[in-house]
């Protein structure tokens, strides 16, 4: 634990990132609720560039309402649309992985990987991390 006038200090000279291997991506994860994370498990590292897309189920079907690109740490920090407040209901986050894999010269069984969740509102931010391989897949509930 550093002190927290050397904090400040390193904050501001911006060595922190540097020192602790931090981004200001992560940092815009707690202003955004909902985050995901895509590993590969063939080769323990992250997957770049996986397509994701975010949807809303509604009575009459899903609506899409953001999509983007997991960066460089297989990560997306701000999935959710930045100018709309989280609401309670069902949402449907489907992670690219077949593109993904074509992409990497790799067949996959599991052209797309749908991972349906509920917010309940008991938490101010949800993280789904996905466990990739080619032939299986984990998901879960992180933080």
């Amino acid at each position: 634990m550093l002190p927290t006038g050397l904090k400040k200090n390193l904050l501001k000279a911006g060595l922190l990132n540097v020192i602790f291997g931090l981004t200001t991506t992560t940092a815009f994860a707690a202003d955004n609720p909902l985050s995901v994370h895509v590993l590969n498990l063939q080769s323990g590292l992250p997957s770049e560039n996986v397509a994701v897309v975010l949807e809303q189920q509604h009575k009459d079907g899903w609506k899409k309402l953001n999509a983007g690109t997991t960066n460089q740490q297989g990560r997306i920090t701000a999935l959710y649309p930045a100018d709309q407040k989280l609401a309670k209901g069902i949402y449907r986050v489907t992670f690219k992985t077949g593109d993904w894999f074509k992409a990497h010269q790799q067949s996959s069984f599991f052209p797309e990987v749908p991972v349906i969740f509920e917010v309940d509102g008991s938490v101010p931010h949800y993280h789904i991390p996905l466990l990739l391989s080619p032939y299986g897949y984990s998901t879960y509930r992180g933080n």
